[in-house]
């Protein structure tokens, strides 16, 4: 073992010694991905190959540039997703430098707060209440040191240490303050080693993304069958392997919702910069799908409904012999790391000399901590309600105040002289006074949880304060249940019940980290999808185990370091924003998800009707490209990014399918019906071609109305643009003549029509009976948008 001065630490020299040979604490942030890594996630797909073999084989078949414009358009698509994840990247990296923990070292003898990345081996870290442990090390000194290794380890408990002990990165200090020297960094550590596979950057581990590339594999492995088949038949209706090339590719292109998955990814990352712009940091991507299923919140009173920071308002006085004052001022400065309650203590009054001889540092499980001084032996501060019988006159006086909003103290000593207090149990204690601290609702906070509420998401005070405390706060909030809070030292063990419980009552306090947990389970067992808020390190137990766990940036490192969310201004206020984000995000997904695969059912089904019928396939790729850019890709981008309100319920795509599969079908049916009966009353294949394409259009831009419903002004606006688009393709020579579109007959074009507006009819049909399937029990999904 190397031989570190602990007072002084490591000198600048050994520092760069040590930075030179490698032992620092830099491994790969698997959350973030390079540029290349971005260009390849958006280039290299397996649509893509499919498509990109498909264009070149149109360009080997020396096909019409305009027959090759759907390549050109996955060129634009995966450049503009490079753009957009590469915003989202610069994004979380800015905002990650601003909420990420800052382990305090000594150095030249002197102590600063460094990054994780810079620490090195054998630097002197300095152990505070509420920090993360950062890298692996031996403890040096200790003073009522208590680590929680649960999420390294699996066991609740904390840990006790003593110097000699190890400390291991990923485990968090909830009691105490310590000092140890850094032995392992970087990828040696062993958080870094446990979860090198676990914590990558993803845009897939969701519904969303998980059922529409599942869609996208099974639709590449069917265009196989179904391209030969459709190659078979254009060879015996053409004249040459081109054209039945050309056919073939514009019956198969079409299949792919390459757009969806695009779509998909652009509008998360696009969520990204704009909750980035909130101040909220978005540390993995599906917790955007997950803001927009959340039914029910968690939160804590302290941080969250009240603001940051406590005074206190006065000291009740029990025993006028005691030296109140003095034992507070030396209570308050013998805490090294105060938590927010003992810094107002210890703002308030001055210390009066004492001298600590040893000390048992508060944490959330034992709500109370214990100094013993020179001369003036052991004093207690914490909880009335755990220091006293509930029958106890303190206990009554304590409980009247924090009836109030207040939160209360009890200043205590030993009933017994010379008796000390152990970490498992305070021992029999005589009441020296009470100590009222005063809380300050937030002046948003009430709007905030109107909205939840409004919004269908139930919220849940889970607090370790004082029930009566939490009631009060709760109560001016607005929260449901404020009136009749519950202690939750009552709370059933069975999870059953505890379910039960929580479906009932709204606000609980005396709440225990393990406790917190347990209510999240329990919540989950009854199909909540449930967001945790925190700050504390007695959070974090929850905040892991929540569907989504919210930080807020100025709690403690372990805090920031499990949730999916961090609010880097401490502000509940964002979070209606943050909600509506998640919401607009998926809403508009679903939506636009009946666009795409409505062109992948009638583009599949097309192809099958062609082949069988052996006939020349009905549209040009050209003929499919304007369709598809006017009533699919640029209308659904802009109907991704605007404003949706709905909560994502599970089983989106069952029913997306519930519309899409019929929507299809009919609109195949009737474009091919329209192409067969253009041929038979004498048409040349152009010219049914283009009465085809009027009625593939028709079809698709009525269900372009039906899912951007309700339509209001900016929606009408789109979705006029699109058919007045598409007139002028038609009405103007030169843009008609180069995709195939002129009409050489009225009486071909008024087919085309005819069979349009049949068919725009029987969408509105077909989505009003799919409409009846897609309502989900409990939560109103709104059809069509």
């Amino acid at each position: 073992m190397i031989s570190v001065d602990v007072d002084r630490g490591l000198t600048a020299a050994q520092v760069a010694d040590r930075v030179a040979q490698g032992k620092v604490n830099v491994a790969p942030d698997q959350r973030s991905r390079s540029l290349s890594d971005i260009i390849r996630a958006n280039t290299i797909t397996s649509f893509n190959i499919v498509i990109g073999a498909l264009w070149a084989l149109m360009i080997f078949a020396r096909a019409p540039f305009q027959d090759s414009l759907f390549g050109v358009v996955i060129v634009i698509n995966s450049g503009i997703g490079i753009v957009q994840d590469y915003r989202a990247k610069r994004t979380l990296e800015r905002l990650s430098l601003v909420g990420e923990a800052r382990p305090l070292v000594r150095r030249d003898g002197s102590e600063s707060e460094v990054r994780p990345s810079e620490l090195v081996t054998d630097d002197i870290v300095i152990l505070r209440l509420g920090d993360q442990v950062v890298v692996d090390g031996d403890i040096l000194e200790v003073k009522g040191l208590e680590i929680d290794e649960s999420l390294l380890t699996g066991e609740a408990d904390p840990v006790d240490k003593a110097a000699g002990d190890t400390a291991m990165s990923g485990s968090f200090v909830v009691a105490g303050q310590g000092v140890m020297r850094a032995t392992s960094v970087g990828l040696d550590s062993y958080a870094t080693q446990l979860t090198s596979e676990a914590r990558k950057f993803t845009t897939t581990k969701s519904e969303l993304m998980v059922s529409i590339m599942r869609f996208v594999r099974v639709m590449t492995v069917v265009i196989v069958p179904v391209g030969l088949l459709l190659f078979v038949s254009q060879l015996r209706a053409s004249d040459n392997w081109q054209d039945a090339l050309t056919g073939t590719v514009a019956g198969v292109v079409t299949m792919i919702p390459e757009g969806l998955v695009l779509l998909t990814s652009v509008a998360m990352a696009v969520a990204v910069v704009r909750l980035g712009a909130r101040r909220a940091l978005v540390q993995e991507m599906p917790a955007v799908e997950t803001l927009a299923r959340v039914d029910i919140i968690c939160i804590d009173k302290t941080g969250t409904l009240t603001e940051p920071g406590m005074h206190v308002r006065t000291v009740i006085v029990l025993d006028d012999s005691a030296p109140v004052d003095e034992a507070l001022g030396a209570l308050g400065a013998a805490e090294r790391a105060p938590n927010p309650t003992v810094l107002a203590v210890a703002e308030a009054y001055a210390p009066p000399g004492w001298n600590p001889l040893d000390a048992i540092a508060f944490s959330s499980s034992r709500k109370w901590s214990a100094v013993q001084f020179q001369k003036h032996g052991w004093w207690l501060l914490g909880a009335p309600e755990v220091l006293f019988e509930a029958e106890h006159d303190v206990r009554v006086q304590a409980d009247s105040l924090a009836a109030q909003g207040a939160r209360v103290l009890a200043l205590a000593c030993p009933s017994v002289p010379g008796a000390a207090p152990t970490t498992e149990q305070a021992g029999p204690v005589n009441a020296v006074a009470l100590v009222v601290i005063d809380q300050r609702l937030r002046s948003d906070a009430r709007g905030t949880v109107a909205y939840f509420l409004e919004q269908g998401v139930a919220v849940k005070v889970i607090s370790g304060d004082n029930p009566f405390t939490v009631g009060a706060i709760a109560g001016q909030a607005g929260i449901p249940g404020a009136d009749s809070p519950v202690d939750a030292r009552d709370l059933p063990e069975d999870e059953m019940a505890l379910a039960d419980l929580l479906e009932e009552q709204g606000v609980f306090g005396r709440v225990t980290p393990g406790q917190k947990r347990a209510m999240v389970g329990a919540l989950q067992s009854r199909g909540h999808v449930v967001a945790m808020t925190g700050d504390g390190v007695n959070d974090v137990l929850a905040l892991k185990d929540a569907d989504l766990g919210i930080a807020m940036g100025s709690g403690a490192g372990a805090t920031r370091a499990v949730a999916q969310l961090i609010l880097l201004d401490d502000q509940f206020s964002v979070m209606p924003s943050v909600v509506a984000e998640g919401r607009r995000v998926l809403g508009n997904i679903e939506r636009v998800s009946d666009l795409f695969l409505v062109k992948s059912f009638y583009s599949l089904v097309l192809a099958v009707l062609t082949g069988i019928a052996t006939l020349p396939f009905p549209f040009l790729p050209r003929h499919l490209t304007i369709v598809t850019a006017l009533t699919i890709g640029v209308p659904g981008f802009l109907l991704a990014l605007m404003p949706n309100s709905q909560r994502f319920a599970p089983g989106f795509f069952q029913r997306v399918l519930s519309f899409a599969i019929p929507a299809g079908v009919v609109t195949a049916g009737l474009a091919f019906s329209c192409y067969y009966t253009a041929l038979g009353a004498g048409a040349s294949v152009d010219e049914a071609r283009v009465a085809a394409t009027l009625t593939l259009f028709g079809c698709a831009w009525a269900v372009l109305i039906l899912v951007a419903r309700p339509l209001n002004p900016l929606r009408w606006l789109i979705v006029g643009s699109m058919a007045a688009g598409f007139l002028l393709v038609l009405v103007i020579e030169q843009v008609a003549r180069f995709f195939a579109l002129t009409l050489t007959s009225t009486q071909y074009g008024l087919i085309g029509i005819g069979f349009g507006l049949v068919g725009a009819l029987l969408m509105v049909v077909v989505h009003s009976v799919a409409g009846r399937w897609r309502i989900i029990p409990g939560h109103h999904v709104e059809v069509g948008g």
